[in-house]
């Protein structure tokens, strides 16, 4: 990712030299964290620092806000402050954002709304709870026109499947035959990682005829770390012999990482690349890999198309984002490229794997309702609380 960035930056920079220098005074750029901070390593921090680097190249404004505590109301506090700074472009990562949205998003007709990771239901769910009805949680179900006005807003989703695909897949390859998966809670985005990385560790099973692969499947039912969570990940490295974890779901990482670095056991990281965290804190060469989000891509492509006047092609769209091509770096869902490659799994492996998956050779199924059918055991536990 920091490659993709470094290269989308150097583009920006040029680009900065042709631009119409009205277009800077008009845009001012601010970030709201959701419940973490600009520090995390994950969702804000790479937000933060792709939108940063952007204005900086550009000359526009930017600041970040951090609400007071984890709540719709703290965040829609921020929204407002940002917009009595003058503020006119807003940033927002992360599903806890859908309420913020639907309470604030038509008070501000004039503020352009970027929404990373939030889906139509995170936005219906607070909508229609505003109006006293209950959600059936199906988005199908609901005309968005009718509770919520997103007219101003962008909303980006990502293909949470492929990504996970590609980890369960290279974890397999390179060689782990008994895994796990833990997720945060069972929300649509952290399901479809599940569900890609046990179709792809079945996939490459299938490729090695290796009929031992074995996938420990459990959620916390939260987005952190705790004693509990550690203590179950304890028994899975120490007692059942689970050799690599997929922690999935936020802060949650910390009670995989722990146990793991009790054992010499192995971590797989989300959403951004997750090696220097964890091997920085856990052990070094924890991190076979990481399922990642091109969160600093998103931010870079909309701030732009903002920039250049085409926000009237993205405003009102909630799109869904993952391949665009062959080259694994310019795609929207990807692994880091600090995976721990080797002759078994090469850097060209997973160019080809990808090129597969590009062209509709490799086919993941996005669908959550239930465990995807395949050969290799997976031992679906449910929840640890």
């Amino acid at each position: 990712m920091k490659k993709l960035l470094a290269v989308v930056l150097t583009i920006v920079m040029v680009l900065s030299v042709m631009a119409v220098a009205s277009a800077d005074d008009e845009m001012r750029v601010a970030m709201i964290t959701d419940y973490g901070d600009i520090t995390d390593q994950s969702f804000n921090q790479t937000t933060y620092e792709a939108a940063k680097a952007w204005c900086d190249a550009m000359g526009v404004d930017f600041t970040y806000y951090k609400p007071a505590g984890d709540s719709t109301a703290e965040r829609v506090a921020m929204v407002e402050k940002a917009d009595d700074d003058g503020y006119n472009v807003i940033i927002m990562p992360g599903y806890a954002f859908g309420g913020t949205i639907a309470e604030v998003a038509a008070e501000y007709p004039d503020t352009k709304f970027v929404a990373l990771d939030v889906a139509a239901g995170d936005i219906l769910e607070a909508a229609v709870a505003l109006k006293g009805e209950t959600y059936d949680y199906n988005p199908a179900n609901w005309d968005m026109e009718e509770y919520a006005d997103l007219s101003n807003v962008y909303c980006a989703v990502y293909q949470e499947e492929l990504c996970g695909y590609m980890a369960g897949y290279a974890a397999v390859k390179l060689g782990y035959e008994h895994l796990g998966f833990l997720g945060g809670m069972a929300v649509p985005a952290v399901v479809r990682y599940g569900y890609g990385f046990v179709q792809g560790a079945n996939a490459a099973a299938e490729e090695l005829e290796n009929e031992d692969v074995t996938i420990e499947y459990v959620y916390g039912n939260q987005f952190y770390g705790d004693a509990d969570i550690t203590a179950y990940m304890d028994n899975w490295y120490a007692n059942l012999g689970v050799e690599v974890v997929f922690a999935c779901g936020g802060g949650i990482f910390t009670s995989a990482a722990e146990a793991a670095a009790k054992v010499d056991g192995k971590v797989i990281g989300v959403d951004v690349d997750q090696a220097a965290l964890i091997d920085g804190n856990y052990g070094e060469g924890m991190t076979v890999t990481s399922a990642m989000k091109g969160l600093g891509a998103t931010v870079f492509t909309l701030l732009t198309e903002i920039k250049d006047g085409n926000w009237d092609e993205y405003a009102g769209k909630i799109e869904t984002l993952g391949l665009v091509g062959e080259d694994p770096e310019l795609n929207y869902v990807q692994i880091a490229p600090s995976t721990q490659f080797d002759e078994n799994f090469t850097e060209e492996d997973y160019e080809a794997l990808v090129k597969r998956m590009f062209d509709g050779d490799v086919i993941v199924d996005n669908d959550i309702d239930e465990m995807p059918e395949v050969e290799i055991t997976v031992n679906d536990l449910g929840t640890v609380k």
